[in-house]
């Protein structure tokens, strides 16, 4: 492997080009791959040294490579750089310099391996951490993603989130354990996976309605559980197959200008039938068995939508049973909400429930609320009512594109006031 101080030549034709986007990708699909081999080595009350180390890495890759070129292998690049960094600083501390024979070991030209990824995955589960810890320091270590985007996708505040990663470091520190695969917690890494999907598929903040990014690396991680004979549970190729069906609509989301195009909207010819036909083989091999969890359902609603040729021809009265077997399940604000829309869709409007669902703590900071009942509204004949829920949900913290997209809506509203 070349000094980090001479990297090799640029790779690919146009590589050298783009060091940044690189180095983006390289983040969301290689850094917790590196942070999750370092952990192992430094031991999981280390966690912070092997972050700090691969962060540094990326910082050099930043100021370098525009001037220098992309290396041939990139990721190794980081991973020799972080590894070094890592040395460097454990020479200067007495408790971890035992450590310095593991991390001396002769230079590898590849990135670590999967293994230690999904360990990884598992020690930030773990059980001595609070449920929510173990989601912020999954989310944060595992998938990359930043205290905003954790906050915005537990619907928290970025405080509240620091906070637990604090703790939850702390915690590691002061309680050594294992980095192992442990199936105990084999629900909570999902849970955590599913939340890093959603954040992608919805985001909240930025000039990207969608981050298609965040979905790769949620569908990455889920076929690493796939993959392991461990952690192959129905309930596993459940939520996979619904990452699969509902992944297939993103390059449908958003109109060439980035903005949000909604279901009724769609080109249904851009879904990708490849990711559906996948997506609906895993949906079925979830199936054997008496399993029945809340991802089979969601899986089987988004199969629904795959299925139907436009939105009228949606079977909508099936997918509102489907919302009553997942609240039965997994009872949510949220799902609560999906099942007023498709009881709307299915010409049911309850309004009772959906002034229930206004006075919902959990769906106070949600923007997708007042924009659902603003939706409803208008499709009701009242642009007066929905207009005040647009204004509503202009205040909440959302997208640029999100923000186009509901003064567009506004404007509907204002324009043909008596509808």
């Amino acid at each position: 492997m070349p000094s980090p101080d001479r990297p090799p030549a640029a790779g690919r034709e146009g590589a050298a080009g783009r060091p940044n986007q690189v180095v983006e990708q390289l983040f969301r699909h290689t850094s917790g791959r590196i942070v999750a081999t370092l952990a192992r080595t430094l031991g999981p009350a280390r966690l912070d040294l092997a972050e700090e180390a691969v962060q540094e890495a990326l910082l050099r890759a930043l100021q370098r490579w525009p001037y220098t070129g992309v290396p041939d292998n990139p990721a190794g690049w980081l991973f020799h750089v972080a590894r070094n960094t890592a040395l460097d600083r454990v020479r200067h501390d007495e408790v971890a310099r035992a450590k310095l024979p593991l991390l001396a070991l002769p230079e590898r030209a590849d990135v670590p391996g999967t293994d230690d990824e999904l360990a990884l995955m598992f020690l930030c589960c773990h059980p001595g951490l609070p449920v929510a810890s173990q989601v912020v320091l999954t989310l944060k270590t595992v998938g990359g993603l930043g205290v905003d985007e954790i906050a915005a996708a537990l619907l928290a505040q970025p405080a509240t989130v620091a906070q637990r990663l604090v703790r939850a470091k702390r915690w590691l520190r002061e309680n050594p354990v294992p980095l192992e695969v442990d199936q105990s917690r084999v629900d909570s890494v999902l849970a955590v996976l599913y939340l890093l999907f959603d954040a992608g598929y919805d985001a909240v903040e930025g000039d990207s309605a969608v981050r298609g990014e965040l979905c790769g690396e949620a569908v990455r991680l889920c076929r690493l559980l796939r993959a392991d004979d461990r952690t192959d549970l129905p309930r596993t190729r459940a939520l996979l197959a619904l990452m699969l069906l509902q992944g297939s609509r993103l390059g449908a989301r958003t109109d060439p200008r980035g903005d949000i195009l909604l279901l009724a909207d769609q080109d249904r010819s851009r879904w990708d039938r490849g990711m559906i036909a996948e997506g609906t083989r895993l949906f079925g091999s979830s199936c054997t068995g008496d399993e029945r969890s809340a991802f089979h359902v969601e899986a089987a609603i988004a199969l629904c939508h795959t299925m139907a040729p436009d939105v009228e021809h949606t079977d909508w009265a099936r997918i509102v049973a489907l919302y009553d077997d997942l609240l039965a399940l997994k009872p949510s604000p949220v799902a609560a909400l999906n099942r007023a829309i498709a009881a709307a869709m299915a010409g049911d409007l309850d309004h009772r429930e959906l002034e229930r669902l206004e006075h919902e703590p959990a769906l106070r900071d949600y923007h997708l609320l007042p924009a659902v009942l603003g939706a409803l509204w208008l499709r009701s004949g009242r642009p007066d009512t929905a207009a005040g829920y647009y204004r509503t949900a202009l205040t909440k913290r959302i997208s640029t594109p999100t923000r186009r997209f509901l003064e567009r809506q506004l404007d509907r509203c204002v324009s043909h006031p008596t509808g």
